[in-house]
């Protein structure tokens, strides 16, 4: 038992602190010796999505704009998995064309690993923002900013040291993932308009025919 709470603690706590705080040789140690984990970043993703699912519903009245009654957990889901695999495919066909070192895995896995500070300082920050007032939802703020900001530190430093990049590679790489993004995105909203249409045309012939005959 002690063991496996031992691992469990260096797997979901330890180590990604590490990296935190240490990238270059936290993430040293996640490519070339295999210190991350699949499992591990896949649940941080997964703690993500139910940590805005947890935000929306009990973020204190002062700073939550969203109505309780109007939450769906599924759409909320939804929206985690499509922005994690938009920017893993992303990220994944630019550094591709760019030369980058890193494979689609450990792309998903630095973008799991990167939630780590949003899941650690989030939950208790949303059950602090209960007992702050008006004057101290600053504070709160502060502390979520620092969330993301250490976030974006995370994944910036994963993906520099994952793909062998310098800094200026990567700042363009992130560039490009974001357009690569927005193409995706733009691509799949024509796509679902283009099904629609043919559903509704296909709709229009079958009414027409009923008519008919």
């Amino acid at each position: 038992m002690k063991t496996k709470l031992k691992v469990f603690w260096q797997d979901y706590v330890r180590f990604p602190k590490y990296v935190l705080f240490h990238p270059f040789q936290g993430f040293e140690a996640f490519k070339r010796y295999r210190q991350g984990r699949m499992a591990v970043a896949l649940v941080f993703i997964a703690l993500f999505a139910f940590f805005r699912i947890f935000a929306f519903q009990y973020e204190g009245v002062l700073i939550n704009p969203n109505n309780p009654l109007m939450l769906n957990s599924l759409q909320e889901i939804f929206s985690v998995v499509l922005l994690v695999g938009l920017f893993t495919v992303g990220n994944w066909s630019v550094t591709t064309l760019m030369e980058g070192k890193g494979s689609y895995k450990e792309i998903l896995m630095v973008t799991g690993y990167a939630l780590f500070p949003l899941i650690v300082i989030g939950f208790p920050a949303v059950m602090l923002s209960n007992f702050l007032t008006l004057e101290e939802m600053a504070l709160y703020q502060l502390i979520m900013g620092i969330a993301y900001a250490a976030a974006a530190w995370m994944l910036f430093m994963g993906l520099l040291n994952i793909h062998e990049y310098g800094l200026f590679k990567s700042i363009l790489g992130l560039v490009l993932t974001v357009v690569a993004m927005s193409v995706m995105m733009f691509l799949g909203l024509l796509f679902f308009d283009l099904i629609q249409q043919f559903i509704a045309f296909i709709a229009s012939i079958y009414e027409e025919l009923s008519l008919r005959f």
